[in-house]
This record gives structure tokens, sequence and C-alpha cells, in this order.
């Protein structure tokens, strides 16, 4: 089978086509030839060498895939409602950046009626995460505020559409009047520009002073501090990313005063088991809402995965669509999802 492969760390140019033996599913697993591959912030990561693969984890990128079931575990697929040709997407710790990928059948969701193989695709990571951090995590109820740091990110999509949808009040933060505007196009209430703005003194004065109730959080280091400020009393702070850095000083006497939480998770090593419960919730709570167009995935832009296009990277090699979804991720030019598709024969 085609894959793409990291073939040493570093700039998307490292993302090269690879041929690899066709996996195979084993117990409690099965095989899906993909149509279409997410792509997320983690690949970019592990591409510059930052987000070691889990024990037992393909070192192939990818964490989310949607396609075709061609075989499997047939007792597993009989419990949980699948069979050969079927339509799924799939969270998986690795692996997903090929034409045919393994996944645990307990971590697969039907793609949902009415959405195309790239629109599923681009479900399994973040709507997982969200779930799991806004939802389970930060218990975030119907009537209360949600801050989202990157609003336009494809967890801020999400948390925005999933939010909205279940009753919260939303307010977003991003880094451009016009990502500030996809912000509430999307359906954010209010949306503040974090490089123009203080967003600690939006907060207050959106809120009348009294504060959020949960912060989902991707920067962490100095925001950490600063996001306290904005939580009202038994505030929730969840922090899923440290893309401004590991180190926070905090003012520990808010944290009593407030009773406040603060928190934070990784998804891709936690066991199947764990990831299944939140397939199943997703599948009660989030399912019927994609289906009945009350929440839609945001894809920015779909890349062929292997096929060359305009532009040449390092000693003129012509960049793969795997390259240059990197590139374009790593640009922050993006509202939404990026997307690999894979054409077959």
């Amino acid at each position: 089978m085609k894959v793409i492969e990291i073939t040493s760390y570093g700039a998307p140019d490292v993302l090269r086509q690879g041929e690899r033996p066709a996996p195979v599913a084993g117990a409690g697993e099965l095989l899906i030839r993909v149509a279409a591959s997410g792509v997320n912030r983690p690949d970019v990561l592990q591409r510059t060498g930052n987000y070691p693969v889990p024990p037992g984890a393909s070192d192939i990128p990818g964490l989310e895939v949607a396609g075709v079931i061609v075989s499997g575990d047939a007792q597993a697929m009989a419990d949980a409602g699948f069979k050969v040709g079927d339509r799924v997407c799939a969270l998986v710790a690795g692996g997903g950046y090929a034409e045919l990928c393994v996944a645990p059948v307990a971590q697969c969701l039907p793609v949902p009626k009415g959405l195309s193989d790239v629109e599923a695709s681009a479900l399994p990571e973040t709507f997982f995460t969200v779930w799991s951090n806004v939802f389970d995590r930060a218990r975030l109820q119907k009537g209360e505020t949600l801050l989202i740091q990157g609003g336009t990110s494809g967890i801020g999509v999400t948390a925005i559409a999933i939010a909205k949808a279940l009753g919260s009040t939303v307010i977003a933060t991003a880094g451009s009047d016009e990502k500030c505007a996809a912000c509430l196009a999307l359906g954010a209430d209010h949306a503040i520009n974090y490089k123009t703005q203080d967003f600690v003194e939006e907060i207050k004065r959106i809120t009348d002073g009294a504060g959020v109730n949960v912060i989902l959080d991707m920067v962490a280091g100095a925001y950490v501090a600063r996001e306290i400020q904005c939580l009202a009393e038994d505030g929730r702070l969840v922090i899923i990313a440290v893309q401004g850095g590991t180190k926070s000083e905090i003012n520990a006497g808010l944290v009593l005063r407030r009773r406040l939480t603060v928190t934070g998770s990784t998804l891709r090593p936690r066991p199947v088991a764990f990831k299944a419960a939140i397939a199943r919730a997703l599948k009660e709570h989030v399912w019927p809402l994609l289906e009945s167009g009350a929440v839609k995935p945001v894809i920015h832009s779909v890349f062929d995965a292997v096929g060359d296009a305009s532009g040449s990277g390092a000693e003129g090699v012509n960049r793969s669509g795997a390259a240059q979804a990197h590139a374009l991720m790593e640009s922050n030019q993006h509202v939404g999802k990026i997307v690999l598709t894979w054409v077959t024969a």
C-alpha cells in the first residue's frame, strides 16, 4: 500500500510517499480502505520529533481516517453493528496517512448520514478531544460560558459548534480580525483578537465581571495565570496543548477563593476502553446533531495525499500533498480542518 512516511525529523518536505505491507486487523480490530485522512497538530509535532509515537502504534503519522471496512474481527464488528462494506470514520493511534489502516472497532463510528468521506475524516480527532475535555473533564453545562483559545483551529471550530448546539455561550480568541469574524460566522457569541485586545479585560467586559465557567486552552505557558483571572467561581481550566510553553506561574489564592479546577489531558496514549467510552457518548449526543445539520464539520483545504502539486521542496523535490498540508497548518492561516485524500485503483 502507499503511505506517507516521515523520512527524518524536520520541515514538511521530509514527508514522502513510501510503500508498506498492507496491515492485518487483529482481535477487536477492523481494516479500513482509506478515502480520506485528517491532518492534526500532533502530526506536525511527530514530524518535527516533538511527539514520540506511543508504544505499539504505527510510526506512520495520522490519527483519523474515513473509508470503507474491508475486513476485520467478525464478532467484534457484529457486536458494534458493523459489516464489511460499511462506511466508517475512526480514531487511531497512528497509521492514518495510508491507503489501508487498522483501527480498534470500539474507536470506529458510522459516517453520519449526509456527510462525505472528506467531512467524516475531519471528525474523530477533534470531536473525541473536545468531548473528552470540554464535556467529560470540564463538565460544561447548558447555559454556561466557554472560552476557547484558538477558535479557528480544528479543535476550536469543533468546540464552537458542539458547545453552541448544546446550549452554551461561546467566546473564542483568534489572531486577526478576519479570523474573529470567522469565529462569529461559525456561531461564537463573541470573538477576541488576542493580538490587539487583552483577553482578560475583554472577558471581564463581556461577562460583566462574572468570568467564564470553562476555558479550553491550547497555549498554556504565560496564558495560564491570565486565564485563572478569567474564571468564574467553580470555573474549570482544561489544558490540551502547550504551544506557549510548559512553565506557568499562577495566583494560588485565586484558585482557592474561587474554588477553581486546573486540569489537562492527552488523548493519543489512552487505552482503547477510554476512547470507546468517548465514541459511545459521541454517537449518542453528537452524531444526531451532525445528521440533522445542527453541527457541521468545517473543512478549510483538501490535498491529494501522494500527488505532486505546484511548488517544490528541498533539493527540488515536488512537495506531496501531505507536505503542503503540513506547511499550511504551520502557517496558521487555516480556518477549520485540513484533509488528505487517497485515490486508489
